[in-house]
């Protein structure tokens, strides 16, 4: 086990903390100190006595903010075991609940879709529509199951498995992350997305998605914050909406796609054939605009859950910055998002157009909120 902190013959002990952790004699989670935030110093005279000249390793409790029990004499070198209390487990934030508004905007639509499918689709085959409605709605589930996750959201969204050098910069700092928080490494799948942007995303309940410039250009501890921000997804739920929702709008848009697909074919077809007759002119003129009418409420619902679906995405992005902080890696994704400004990214949107097609808060002002916490660890 590495040493954690150097000999000092000071009668006080500095603790630091950050995400580095090393595994105990017992087995047990351990957490070196470092990088992340000056918890404190404690007079040696309050340190319960020790060996004298050796290391004592005591194991001590973590929690949050991360709170250490250190034991040693006066002249005892002092090394800080921090084990983990309990595994991080998922836990159901403000934030993944109010994302279920885009979801209920979506789903009267969808159901309104399925409909019109459905009527096509028992010229074929003689269906009840709610066992086929149901039928859809149900199958959401099967995107929570990892494999079919790695089946089909990997390619939909237009990424791939990690090369091998990609594999080796992404392994050691995803196992690390893992290991702080008590995770096993191999429960979420990994996947890079050919992108010459700095960004990063989570789906479904398992898949993160990072592009290959911010694998190949960001320093091992920027690209540690950004995971651990997107693992803050999962671990918040938050991404079990978005997944629902995405889903959910599918048939909505498909139907939208045709709809205007019938309409430009109609406006072809009349220019093209019935440019000589007033008559037929006004009938494909009809047909069009018809076509237009019945799109519209889908194109409209469309715009209005992606709209709100932004909105309440903001307190998601915050809340998901904020256990990345409690995680250790506050200053890491502080780095990452001063460097996706430098960049030219995350600027502030300017009118309420803007703002509501804006997915996520402006750069500067999650800066701004990850700094004030750092600050202010218990505000």
């Amino acid at each position: 086990m590495a040493d954690v902190l150097p000999e000092r013959p000071a009668r006080t002990a500095a603790v630091r903390c950050n995400h580095t952790n090393v595994a105990g004699r017992d087995g047990s989670l351990t957490e070196d100190v470092g990088r992340d935030g000056l918890l404190g110093d404690a007079p040696a005279d309050a340190l319960a006595p020790g060996i004298v000249g050796a290391w004592v390793e005591r194991p001590c409790i973590a929690r949050r903010p991360t709170e250490l029990r250190r034991r040693s004499s006066p002249s005892t070198p002092v090394r800080i075991v921090v084990t983990m209390s309990t595994r991080r487990r998922r836990q159901l934030e403000l934030a993944a609940v109010s994302a279920f508004g885009p979801v209920l905007v979506i789903a009267p639509f969808c159901i309104l879709a399925l409909f019109v499918i459905w009527l096509l689709v028992r010229l074929a085959w003689d269906v009840p529509f709610w066992w086929f409605s149901g039928g859809y709605l149900a199958c959401v589930v099967l995107l929570f199951i990892r494999p079919v996750q790695a089946a089909v959201l990997t390619p939909l969204f237009g990424a791939r498995s990690p090369t091998p050098d990609e594999l080796d910069r992404l392994a050691p700092v995803w196992r690390d992350l893992a290991v702080a928080n008590r995770l096993p490494a191999d429960r979420f799948i990994l996947r890079v997305l050919p992108s010459e942007e700095l960004n990063a995303f989570a789906c479904g309940g398992h898949l993160v998605v990072v592009t290959s410039f911010a694998v190949a250009e960001l320093p091992r501890g920027e690209l540690a914050g950004v995971l651990a921000h997107e693992l803050s997804h999962h671990l918040g739920l938050h991404t079990v909406a978005l997944t629902i929702g995405h889903w959910f709008s599918l048939p909505v848009v498909a139907l939208a796609g045709i709809g205007f697909w019938l309409q430009n074919v109609a406006t072809a077809a009349t220019d093209a054939f019935a440019s000589h007759s007033s008559a037929l002119t006004v009938f494909g003129q009809l047909t069009a605009g018809l076509l237009n009418v019945l799109s519209l409420p889908f194109v409209v619902a469309l715009h209005a859950a992606d709209a709100l679906g932004n909105l309440v995405g903001h307190r998601s992005e915050f809340q998901a910055d904020r256990r990345a902080v409690r995680m250790g890696y506050g200053r890491h994704l502080s780095r990452a998002l001063r460097r996706v400004i430098s960049l030219g990214g995350g600027r502030r949107p300017v009118g309420w157009r803007a703002r509501l097609a804006a997915s996520h808060p402006p750069a500067r002002t999650r800066v701004a909120r990850i700094d004030a916490i750092l600050r202010h660890p218990s505000g």
